[in-house]
């Protein structure tokens, strides 16, 4: 990897050049929704350009018992949260979606929790039959913007862009049927680690997090799925 030449100096900058590229899609009534902590910096300064709410989505993986590491699936928070499963595991392994219910309990007061630390008590922004732009700083695996996808589907959002920085060539045909557009800055060959295109891609800390979600023109708020 000591070849990778860096896209983007860090997140807040490669956040400047998506928004140039969203603001051109001139969508009529947006929310612009990141995924955190990492796509937050990444939105912030797209939800300012586009003159949007920035909010919140987040996702939880659910792990196989016994083998918390292999993803059955994920839940996705809202005022009626989404779980969204590997069909496929499930078969595999004879397991139904009901024996992740104490798993789903378990991550959802994990996301109260952080939806509390993150925004407060702030009301969520309804996003039914609005243009949705779902913002993380790129693309690794892709499992968590494909569950939060996947959530908002079931909302009625009125269109959802998914937009990254970063992403392999492949996620574009991989996401083309959870999302009505896919814009993505650089797909680098060969991709390696989201964090390999960037030259400062530390982690993002809940303090910078909070700030950047208080500063954002509304307040920030958590979206209502």
């Amino acid at each position: 990897m000591g070849g990778v030449m860096a896209l983007f100096l860090d997140r807040a900058e490669a956040g400047e050049q998506l928004a140039e590229t969203l603001a051109a899609l001139g969508l009529a009534d947006p929310v612009v929704l990141a995924l955190p902590r990492g796509g937050v910096p990444v939105a912030a300064p797209v939800a300012k350009r586009l003159g949007a709410p920035l909010d919140l989505v987040m996702v939880r993986k659910l792990g196989v018992p016994g083998h918390a590491e292999l993803a059955a699936g994920a839940v996705v928070d809202g005022p009626v949260h989404q779980a969204v499963f590997n069909q496929d595991i499930l078969r595999q392994l004879g397991l139904g979606e009901a024996d992740f219910a104490a798993q789903i309990a378990r991550e959802l007061a994990v996301i109260e929790e952080r939806r509390a630390r993150y925004l407060g008590g702030r009301k969520p922004v309804p996003v039914k039959g609005r243009d949705v732009v779902v913002v993380d700083d790129g693309i690794a695996t892709g499992a968590t913007a494909r569950a939060a996808l996947k959530g908002l589907a079931a909302a009625g959002a009125g269109s959802v862009t998914l937009a990254v920085p970063v992403a392999p060539r492949e996620a574009q045909r991989e996401f083309a049927d959870l999302v009505d557009r896919f814009i993505c800055l650089d797909v680098p060959e060969p991709f390696f680690a989201v964090g390999a295109h960037y030259q400062r891609f530390g982690q993002t800390g809940d303090d910078e997090v909070v700030a950047l979600m208080r500063g954002s023109g509304d307040g920030g708020q958590g979206v209502d799925l």
